[in-house]
């Protein structure tokens, strides 16, 4: 067996369809495309359109809405944090920020803030300053002998 000896099984491969070369050939005149009109030309965009009746996107009532200024927070759980210090990650004795969650490979990023949730035990002795916590997750971090920092809250004017 010599590399120029190496070929396809016959019928491995196709020679490509030759369109408007004649009607001799077939696929000749409109090559393949049926008749005249917008769908024999190129750049055709009639997705969702259903012969002039009322298009399903149309019949199907409008449902909420995008709050274009939600924040959106990475959430990571007591245990994710417990795993890290337990693979020595993260240094207890350190403050525990976005920052340092993302240098420790914990989080990839921060996106708008970190929210602690209370997922999993936490045995090590933490101070956690992330944007958001859970009740149940400031209480365990408390019992294991640590504090949450969260920011202050800014206070509405009133009227």
């Amino acid at each position: 067996m010599k590399l120029n000896d190496l070929r396809d099984k016959d019928g491995a491969t196709h020679s490509r369809k030759r369109l408007g070369r004649g009607i001799g050939s077939g696929s000749g005149k409109t090559a393949g495309r049926g008749v005249k009109g917008q769908k024999a030309r190129s750049g055709v965009s009639i997705n969702g359109f259903e012969g002039g009746q009322m298009p399903l996107y149309r019949r199907l009532p409008k449902r909420g809405f995008n709050n274009i200024f939600a924040k959106e927070f990475v959430t990571v759980s007591l245990a994710r944090l417990q795993a890290a210090v337990d693979a020595k990650k993260l240094d207890p004795k350190k403050t525990v920020t976005a920052q340092a969650l993302v240098e420790a490979g914990v989080i990839r990023r921060a996106r708008d803030g970190v929210r602690l949730l209370s997922g999993g035990e936490l045995k090590a002795k933490l101070a956690i300053e992330v944007a958001g916590a859970s009740k149940a997750a400031v209480e365990k971090v408390e019992k294991a002998g640590g504090s949450v920092t969260l920011p202050e809250k800014k206070a509405e004017a009133s009227e």
